[in-house]
């Protein structure tokens, strides 16, 4: 049996008095897509943030290709994860540099894959427009180019496509199942709309106050829920 990329147990982040994520035991298979659906304030955007390195957990652990932690993590070990945000941070300069970016923070120059990034998402004719002058869909898909061009081993993706029009949310999935055919790129996706999450993962976890409620297969968690909770929330009821 193949180990978890991630393993993560006893895993809380507490901020002053207030716990945002109680998290006991939670295994990330190399090679899936795993969504994290559930409301604002869940503690999804923390996990991601843990999952990165971003931050530290209060207590607990993440270990990662069963390495656990052990103090600071190297550069090397945090080059293999990145992340694309909902609002996507872009440089002052050309659509060619953004996405090169982290190749040149590598000490790489792989104009080739650069070329082949800007075609796969759909934006080779636009590599020497200004980056910051694009649409949102547009440069969202920079943001997302940027994170696969250094082929890491996890995607993690915090609300990729909220805002954005069908047409560039269809791209956006579209490429990342892509990478993840292809490559085997794990991805963990954080999104508030469940029909994505139906769409893209091959597994499915709700999220509430900070812990995880239920985890299962996409179509086992969308049929046949075991929590009532995650039956309310995948009808659409307001779940707190």
């Amino acid at each position: 049996m193949t180990s978890p990329i991630y393993q993560i147990s006893n895993l809380k982040q507490i901020y002053g008095e207030r716990t945002v994520l109680d998290i006991d035991r939670l295994d990330i298979a190399p090679g899936e897509i795993l969504g994290l659906v559930g409301p604002s304030g869940a503690g999804k955007s923390t996990l991601l943030r843990l999952l990165n390195f971003l931050e530290s957990p209060t207590t607990g652990q993440i270990a990662f290709q069963n390495q656990p932690p052990n103090g600071s993590v190297p550069i090397a070990v945090r080059r293999q994860v990145t992340t694309v945000f909902q609002r996507p941070v872009l440089l002052r300069a050309s659509v060619r540099a953004n996405v090169a970016y982290g190749l040149g923070l590598r000490g790489e120059r792989a104009s080739s894959r650069v070329d082949e990034m800007l075609a796969r998402v759909g934006l080779d004719k636009l590599a020497n427009a200004p980056a910051t002058k694009l649409s949102g869909g547009e440069m969202q898909r920079v943001a997302l180019a940027r994170a696969l061009v250094v082929e890491p081993k996890v995607l993690l993706l915090d609300e990729p496509s909220a805002n954005l029009d069908p047409y560039n949310v269809g791209l956006i999935e579209e490429i990342v199942a892509q990478n993840n055919r292809e490559r085997g790129t794990t991805v963990v996706v954080v999104t508030h709309n469940v029909f994505q999450a139906k769409r893209l993962a091959q597994r499915v976890g709700l999220m509430l106050g900070g812990r995880l409620i239920e985890i299962a297969e996409t179509k086992q968690f969308f049929d046949s829920p075991t929590d009532p909770r995650t039956a309310a929330f995948v009808r659409g009821e307001m779940v707190y």
